[in-house]
């Protein structure tokens, strides 16, 4: 009667695994979902175009990918202003939204009076993963501002980082370029070609 039992190692195995595969999905679904929806509202927005640090070509924080402003030229300093504003205030609010929905479908997988402790750790451990890249986020942003830019706001990926970063007057020139990246290697450790500043108008 060995093979009842083996079969039931074979079955839980494949039921956690199925769990983990399903939660992943979902947290993927959710991301680009959102993304997707916030790519089609903010159409025709675009408020700045992309330094490129690394080898990458598009620029997955501008609406079009066009990385051209369309702001209309009648528009006063102030308005352009309120513009890049309203853009960080957007963007950080559309990340803590994603993260939000991923969160709460890892918690309610975690959860599950059916979820095995292997699935409950994987869980814990995405969602430690989360909350340090909000914190490394959060640091980066804060030095980047102390570093004289007026605002800016970081995406961190798996081993990636995007930060959209507020145009000084006449744009940002390689020192600028240089001094962001070596704040963001200190702070998170990101070598130049893994991270993409992209200037914001």
């Amino acid at each position: 009667m060995r093979t009842g039992k083996k079969g039931t190692g074979w079955s839980q195995l494949w039921k956690r695994n199925a769990v983990v595969a399903a939660i992943a999905l979902f947290v993927c679904a959710a991301v680009y979902l959102n993304w997707n929806y916030e790519q089609e509202a903010q159409a025709g927005k675009t408020l700045g175009q992309s330094t490129m640090v690394g080898g990458e070509t598009e620029d997955p924080l501008l609406s079009n990918g066009s990385g051209t402003a369309d702001v209309g030229g009648t528009a006063s300093d102030t308005g352009t202003a309120s513009a890049s504003s309203d853009y960080f205030a957007t963007a950080r609010l559309n990340r803590q939204q994603a993260r939000d929905s991923a969160l709460s479908l890892l918690q309610d997988a975690a959860a599950r009076e059916d979820a095995d402790e292997t699935v409950k750790e994987q869980v814990n451990e995405t969602i430690q993963t989360m909350a340090d890249y909000t914190v490394t986020e959060a640091q980066i942003e804060n030095l980047v501002v102390a570093k004289g830019y007026t605002d800016c706001v970081a995406f961190i990926g798996e081993n990636s980082l995007s930060l959209a970063v507020s145009a000084p007057e006449g744009g940002l020139v390689e020192a600028d370029t240089a001094k962001i990246v070596d704040v963001v290697n200190q702070a998170a450790g990101f070598t130049a070609d893994q991270i993409k500043i992209i200037e914001v108008e």
